[in-house]
């Protein structure tokens, strides 16, 4: 199986990125695709939109795994959602730049546990989606040592490819010092408003910058969208026939049909 490590990644917040990821996830495993979903985010918005508590009370977080008091394998659960899996995170994650100060191989960290999953046959994941932080921070930098590609949500507003800039340079020092296979698999446009002429003018730019790595679905601005995570469950299950559920839909149909050019490409 070839499996793949994606990052869902933009250093600003309020991007769409925890949605992105809860959704995208939730479409592959209604694809019969089976997923692992870790929350790297100590605001732990992933683990509370897919129905799990980020309560600061378990110890089964991603946060014991990276200092080293847990194996990944055990702190895996189970989501109510079929073939969708979660690590969890929560607020102590923040903490985890001051512990791991002294450990030089702590960029690593990730990667060398995921390296346990990957390699284990009776855990089967067709994707790993990691939610980073909004920030490059440490634990950012986690994601990118680790993954093979990453999704990067982008709000049609003003500012928002100037925010990119700052994020290709981190990309790029990465794959020169720590990954060099890691690449852009795909830019979402997201919030966008079809009646704004600003939307459709970073839309433009976005195009002409990236090409073809612009995914053709753009994501609208949706009420539906922003209150099912109150809800502990994807918008795709929430409602399956609003706007942002369809877009979602459509993101995923994209997402596979690019994997299946990739696979023909290699």
């Amino acid at each position: 199986m070839n499996r793949k490590i994606i990052s869902v990644i933009n250093q600003k917040g309020g991007v769409g990125k925890t949605t992105t990821i809860i959704n995208l996830a939730a479409g592959l495993s209604l694809k019969e695709k089976r997923i692992l979903v870790i929350d790297l985010d100590p605001q732990g918005n992933a683990t509370t939109g897919l129905g799990l508590f980020n309560s600061g009370t378990s110890d089964n977080t991603i946060y014991n795994v990276l200092n080293g008091n847990k194996k990944i394998s055990d702190v895996i659960q189970k989501t109510e959602f079929k073939n969708l899996d979660i690590i969890t995170s929560n607020v102590d994650l923040s903490g985890l730049e001051v512990e791991t100060a002294g450990d030089n191989r702590r960029a690593f960290k990730l990667k060398d546990e995921l390296a346990s999953i990957l390699n284990d046959s009776r855990v089967s994941y067709h994707y790993i989606l990691i939610d980073c932080p909004p920030s490059l921070s440490l634990l950012t930098i986690m994601a990118l040592v680790a993954s093979d590609a990453l999704v990067v949500p982008l709000q049609t507003e003003f500012f928002a490819l100037e925010g990119l800039t700052q994020l290709m340079k981190t990309i790029e020092r990465i794959k020169l010092n720590l990954n060099p296979i890691l690449e852009i698999r795909g830019i979402l446009l997201t919030m966008y408003d079809k009646r704004n002429k600003l939307s459709s003018q970073v839309e433009t730019e976005a195009r002409n910058f990236f090409k073809e790595k612009v995914y053709n679905t753009a994501v609208p601005r949706n009420v539906r969208l922003s209150e099912a995570p109150s809800h502990g469950v994807p918008v795709l299950i929430y409602d399956k026939l609003c706007s942002g559920s369809k877009a979602y839909f459509s993101f995923t149909e994209e997402f596979l049909e690019q994997e299946k050019e990739i696979e023909t490409a290699a």
